[in-house]
């Protein structure tokens, strides 16, 4: 039996040591475990070879298939995921395998197989780009009309003056919306939080936390620009932004 080498990248590290626990007792050599999709990007440009990536879909920042798509050679991949709406585009290709979250022996052992026996081919990036989701695009007025901005560019949404701004870091844009309610109704599996009365944020685009008066933090969304939290809503941003669960 041939011992197949992988490399196991997952933001969670419960989820990233199961698997690579699992991996080992199946009889395979764990090269290495990554935590987000940035690194991910610098390992590609390094000189190395692994048999198969271990891919968690939905992480902070660079979402795992964002990153192969931008890469021109890449060895097979396996994706693993809580959301089955990804595992069955993915599995569609025929040329993919996907694990779903949590990953037990028995379905790992089958993936394994087919690795062995080559059924798991590498994809290319048109390939990886039909499994991106389209852009979610939402209208900003501009004069008498409207142009269309892509919901992933936007940090925060802000309520201000019976008005709702979408926010790029610095920059605002005014949108159609009249309440913060039905921004959050508009985007329903976004994850956005009521980090204040009036302020929603976009947790997958902050990219620090520190803290500010007892019990609060300020959440760094682009240079210069961070948020105040409010109380109540510290815990549950904290957990969101750590874990990547939205």
């Amino acid at each position: 039996m041939n011992q197949l080498q992988a490399l196991v990248v997952d933001d969670e590290p419960l989820a990233r040591e199961r698997l690579s626990r699992l991996l080992k007792e199946a009889g395979c050599e764990v090269v290495g475990e990554l935590g987000d999709g940035v690194a991910l990007l610098h390992w590609l440009k390094e000189p190395g070879a692994v048999d198969v990536i271990f891919l968690d879909i939905q992480m902070p920042g660079l979402s795992g298939l964002e990153v192969l798509a931008e890469v021109s050679d890449c060895p097979p991949v396996v994706f693993v995921t809580a959301f089955s709406s990804y595992a069955v585009q993915a599995f569609e290709l025929a040329a993919a395998d996907y694990l779903l979250k949590p990953v037990f022996e028995d379905r790992l052992a089958k993936c394994l197989q087919r690795l062995r026996d080559r059924l798991i081919r590498p994809l290319s990036p048109t390939e990886l780009k039909t499994l991106l989701p389209p852009p979610i695009r939402f209208p900003i007025r501009a004069g008498d009309g409207e142009v269309y901005m892509e919901l992933e560019l936007v940090t925060h949404f802000e309520l201000e003056s019976d008005r709702i701004w979408a926010c790029r870091g610095q920059n605002r844009y005014l949108t159609r919306w009249a309440t913060l309610a039905e921004v959050e109704q508009s985007f329903p599996d976004d994850g956005m939080l009521r980090i204040q009365r009036h302020l929603l944020l976009r947790p997958r685009m902050v990219k620090g936390i520190r803290p500010t008066t007892v019990g609060r933090i300020k959440v760094l969304v682009a240079p210069n620009v961070e948020l105040v939290v409010s109380r109540a809503m510290t815990p549950r941003t904290k957990e969101c932004v750590r874990t990547g669960r939205l």
